[in-house]
């Protein structure tokens, strides 16, 4: 039964209800600060990072079609598109309130605004299962200091959780704690109120009672969880390692193990009744794999511990037992069921990234960067509150390994560890770990608070005899402790990290919104339920669906701001490359495109990405100055061979990295540095704004010292759009080992110019020929709008003859030759 402390006394509603409600009112105010970076003065909102495009993506469709969920999604990942790899609950959940608030018709204006300010009010409403899960550990005291902890709590949970961040990993958070929230009172009330397999028997339900509605809460919000996360697995494996734990632990101490099995079942049941009544989730086969493991595993741990106990043998035969029983069944299933012994084996490497894996940002370790080891990311994230909580666990171990712990507290332990595991192997469980680090905190503050005698305190201000000479120097000392140590280190960081929410910037935008209204439309509806192709079978594009080539870090953007259809997204679909050795065949994709050494090369990627072998798989190129720089490694990385792309140089202040030759051969450096001069198949059409705050000019000027080149060491526009053309062919006689010019100077949108120029030489019968991407008379209707092109004719030169050449738009898609 819950404790005094724990009974709610009308006393307590009124100040601890306030105290929840401000650390929410703080939690709120914090993640909506940065609103004027969300909703712009032109109007346009815009989303963080890359994923809550893709968010908005659902959103937008699921209102469209209410309350249909888009279960495969043809407009991106060109030619094959993709099943729908978020798990529906977040989506349909955010879909339904729009749905509703818009009376069944939202407008634009309020699926925007909405979709901004739902992770902050999930952000803030974490501070409430945070509250009750510390007050039902310890009291109500560290439950209030633990909200307001996770309320100023900075790192990965508080930018995951700002306004704009519309993504999942917030619900995330909010889920598991309320799921460990009701755990956590289901053990105490269980442990304390006894249920046995035996009371089922003789139908005494009497203890069952008490802890069945925290038990149904807990299945409930797991199976919501399950339903919020296609990696929800994850924390159905903690509960599974807590309730073998606490088998271990009853059964060396002589006590009952029932009521975890019956806690365990119930709750993985809950879960998996929920897994099964939906359709088309990518994670189900995963889930119900696991969760039916549970429901199988834990009533097999009692009764090995029950059989064990009968026969009087010793206590730590029974983990010796499980651990035998566990390896003969890997063995088994790695014989008889590959499926399951891949599902036990890939547990240990769960977050494990390998290759270019590791290029994702939130997939990296948490304490590593470059493969150096450093803390730097545990203060980022955590504040003093990563170094307090690390202590608290220490000490809270030490007390369940030296006097007996209550099952409450080794669920606390067992989740905490847990989370720890999957944070040092990927760092974007740091957003799970920010509520254990405000529990942990939260306990060791108010316990200084007590050993400073502040309970003292407080009695004498409810009982109304305080005395202002009652105040010691430990009461200010403590007092201090918790605020400067504990609230204002944890307050500052995040007021420096919610200055804004990143997401597309200028740049991006206007290339995005440039190439949803001038290049032609894909000929698919975007708001369509497309059909999920049968098994086997590929989706059926009409033929005027082509694809837009990007690094994958864009392709949500070009979906959802352009809605076109990329080649590559962000749930690293599309990248091609290889995954585990060098010696694999270089899969078709973004890394093989963009590091391809030649035009030919990079094309014959374009043209392996589509089976059609009429078309390639990409019209248009995207790229912009961090993939010609910042970015080009990562592109290496997926292809697991990064050699050579960079050297060292000594220079006056010592060796420097800096680009070889073997990156400006590249087809990204071909493209970004050179602007594509010399191509023959692939023309700029567009160029966003210039930035003067890259290191284009830099790549340039190593070029020009390393290499013998003389590229104007000046900057361009951020994002430049190319399309890939038939080209033109262009063909004439000389005389024969004749070099011969052909060159054209090229406007861009931001009137910056530059010169275009192919050479070749005359053949032994004096021919000579080019193939040229530009067109000299402007657009077509039904066309690319290109507002790049030639200020005037090709120019073809040779000894002292100059001809020129005017090339139509026809001449260039349609690739005709042109003889002069």
């Amino acid at each position: 039964m819950p404790t005094e402390d724990q009974k709610i006394k009308l006393s307590d509603i009124i100040p601890y209800g306030m105290g929840l409600l401000i650390s929410f009112l703080i939690a709120l105010y914090i993640r909506t600060i940065p609103k004027a970076s969300v909703f712009l003065s032109n109007g346009f909102v815009r989303f963080g990072g890359n994923d809550p495009w893709y968010h908005l993506r659902n959103v937008e469709s699921i209102i469209n079609n209410f309350p249909n969920i888009l279960w495969f999604d043809a407009y991106t990942v060109y030619p094959k598109g993709t099943v729908q790899i978020f798990a529906p609950l977040y989506d349909l959940f955010l879909s339904a309130i729009i749905w509703l608030m818009g009376l069944g018709n939202p407008d634009q204006n309020l699926i925007n605004t909405v979709c901004a300010y739902y992770p902050a009010f999930l952000g803030a409403i974490v501070v409430i299962p945070t509250y009750f899960a510390a007050k039902w550990l310890f009291n109500r005291r560290i439950g209030l200091l633990a909200a307001l902890m996770i309320a100023i709590a900075p790192g990965q949970f508080l930018s995951r959780s700002l306004i704009g961040f519309n993504d999942h990993h917030i619900a995330e958070t909010l889920l598991t704690t309320i799921v460990a929230m009701f755990m956590i009172m289901a053990l105490k009330i269980a442990f304390e109120n006894p249920i046995s397999f035996e009371d089922f028997k003789k139908k005494n339900y009497d203890a069952f009672k008490l802890s069945v509605p925290y038990i149904v809460l807990a299945g409930f919000t797991l199976g919501a969880y399950s339903l919020a996360w296609y990696g929800a697995i994850f924390f159905s494996f903690i509960i599974g390692i807590y309730i073998t734990v606490q088998h271990v632990i009853n059964h060396i101490h002589k006590r009952p193990t029932d009521y975890l099995a019956i806690i365990g079942v119930i709750i993985f049941s809950i879960a998996l009744i929920m897994v099964l009544m939906v359709p088309n989730l990518s994670s189900k086969d995963l889930l119900i794999k696991g969760l039916f493991a549970g429901i199988i595993v834990f009533p097999l741990l009692t009764i090995i511990s029950i059989e064990l106990n009968k026969r009087k043998l010793n206590g730590y035969y029974y983990p010796l037992l499980i651990a035998v029983i566990a390896l003969i069944a890997i063995v088994l299933s790695k014989i008889f069921s590959p499926s399951t012994y891949a599902l036990v084996s890939s547990l240990a490497s769960y977050f494990m990234r390998t290759g270019g894996g590791l290029t994702i940002a939130e997939a990296s370790p948490l304490l590593s960067s470059g493969g150096v080891f450093t803390l730097q990311p545990l203060w980022y994230n955590f504040g003093t509150l990563g170094y307090i909580s690390f202590i608290a666990l220490a000490i809270l171990i030490y007390k369940a390994f030296t006097k007996e712990n209550t099952p409450d507290k080794t669920f606390l332990l067992v989740w905490t560890l847990m989370i720890i595991w999957a944070m040092l192997q990927q760092n974007r469980f740091a957003y799970y770990y920010s509520v254990n680090a405000a529990i942990l905190s939260a306990w060791v503050g108010i316990e200084i608070l007590n050993l400073a005698g502040w309970q003292s305190l407080i009695d004498s201000i409810k009982s109304k005899t305080f005395n202002a000479k009652n105040i010691k120097a430990m009461h200010i000392l403590s007092a201090i402790f918790i605020v400067l140590i504990m609230i204002y280190p944890s307050y500052s960081l995040a007021m420096q990290q919610n200055q804004g929410t990143g997401g597309p910037n200028g740049y991006w935008i206007e290339a995005t919104t440039w190439l949803r209204y001038n290049t032609p439309d894909p000929g698919l509806d975007y708001y369509e339920n497309y059909e999920i192709p049968a098994d086997g079978e590929s989706y059926q594009y009409p033929d005027s669906a082509y694809g837009v080539m990007s690094w994958w870090d864009y392709g949500h953007w070009i979906e959802v701001i352009g809605h076109r259809i990329p080649n590559a997204n962000p749930f690293q679909q599309g990248i091609g490359g290889r995954t585990n050795s060098i010696e694999e065949e270089n899969q078709p994709g973004a890394s093989t495109f963009f590091t391809a050494s030649s035009e030919e090369e990079a094309t014959k990627v374009l043209e392996a990405i589509n089976p059609n072998l009429d078309k390639a798989g990409a019209r248009y190129i995207v790229s912009d100055v961090e993939m010609a720089t910042g970015k080009f490694y990562a592109m290496t990385a997926w292809t697991l061979d990064t050699d050579g792309y960079y050297i060292q140089v000594q220079t006056d202040s010592g060796y420097m990295t800096v680009p070889g030759q073997r990156y400006y051969n590249s087809m990204e450096a071909r493209l970004h540095i050179f602007d594509g001069n010399g191509l023959k198949q692939y023309r700029m059409v567009h160029e966003s704004p210039i930035s003067s705050s890259t290191q284009e000019a830099g790549y340039k000027n190593v070029y020009n010292v390393l290499f013998g080149g003389n590229l104007a060491e000046d900057y361009s526009g951020y994002v430049k759009i190319f399309e890939y053309v038939e080209g033109a062919t262009i063909t004439g006689t000389a005389s024969a080992g004749e070099t011969v010019t052909i060159t054209n100077t090229i406007l861009t949108s931001q009137m910056r110019t530059f010169a275009y120029t192919q050479t070749t030489t005359a053949g032994s019968d004096g021919t000579y020929s080019f193939t040229v991407p530009y067109s000299t008379t402007g657009p077509v209707e039904g066309g690319t709008q290109f507002d790049t092109m030639p200020t005037g004719s090709y120019v073809v030169s040779f000894g002292n003859t100059t001809q020129q050449v005017s090339v139509s738009e026809t001449d260039v898609m349609n690739g005709n030759t042109l003889e002069i």
